[in-house]
């Protein structure tokens, strides 16, 4: 049997001891420790590995002999996920995606690095994942439907057939998407919102029917923000 390759986590809250749990009973990957910024170190170990300052893990755990992954949430609309993302890559680091054994899934499948798709998921045949998208448990994503970069799905949403959704989008549990919609980047589709109509970049979507905040409505702008900790 080939030795598994290594692996460091990046991150030290819930999902960081998820993707662990992951990686470590369902995957090729061998987790070896963990980090985060320095500012952010609490104690010398985590999940009973060690946790090691950002600016001592080249050194340690040099890029060429580990991989890595960028175990985050959707902090500030996902804007945080992205910014680790490309600190990773900046450093060297080639970031392992997970995809579950326990969902569905066609050979054709393209994805990016860094992406974390969870168990009983649907993924139809020619759809496209970027870097860095994250899938809770239990979505359909129908067939030809592109998902963009560092985009995060919670569990239960149904996206149908040749969708096009942008960049660092938020999609809430049981939301749903007729097919052939686009979804403009940092979009918020909030739980159980039920989309029918294209919406553009910054939108804010709630409820069956749906109500369309666009980018410049104060109201959809004021829930986006609270909603992810923005300020702008």
């Amino acid at each position: 049997m080939p030795a598994r390759q290594d692996l460091v986590i990046f991150g030290s809250a819930e999902i960081a001891e998820l993707a662990h749990f992951y990686f470590s009973h369902d995957s090729d990957y061998r987790v070896v420790a963990f980090t985060v910024d320095d500012a952010f170190v609490e104690g010398g170990t985590f999940c009973g590995l060690p946790m090691v300052p950002w600016s001592e893990i080249a050194t340690r755990f040099p890029p060429d002999k580990v991989h890595m992954h960028v175990a985050l949430s959707y902090m500030k609309l996902n804007r945080l996920r992205q910014a680790k993302f490309e600190q990773a890559k900046a450093a060297g680091y080639t970031l392992a995606s997970y995809v579950c054994s326990k969902s569905v899934r066609w050979p054709d499948l393209q994805m990016g690095e860094n992406c974390f798709i969870l168990e009983n998921q649907t993924i139809q045949p020619t759809v496209k994942l970027g870097d860095n998208v994250m899938l809770w448990s239990g979505n359909h994503i129908g067939h030809g439907t592109h998902i963009g970069s560092h985009t995060y799905f919670a569990s239960h949403i149904v996206v149908s057939g040749h969708c096009r959704i942008g960049e660092r989008c938020f999609f809430g549990v049981n939301a749903t998407l007729r097919d052939f919609l686009k979804v403009g980047d940092e979009a918020f589709i909030a739980m159980d919102a039920s989309l029918t109509r294209d919406v553009d970049a910054g939108s804010v979507v709630l409820g069956a029917p749906a109500t369309v905040f666009g980018p410049d409505d104060p109201k959809g702008r004021k829930i986006r923000n609270n909603y992810f900790g923005l300020d702008d």
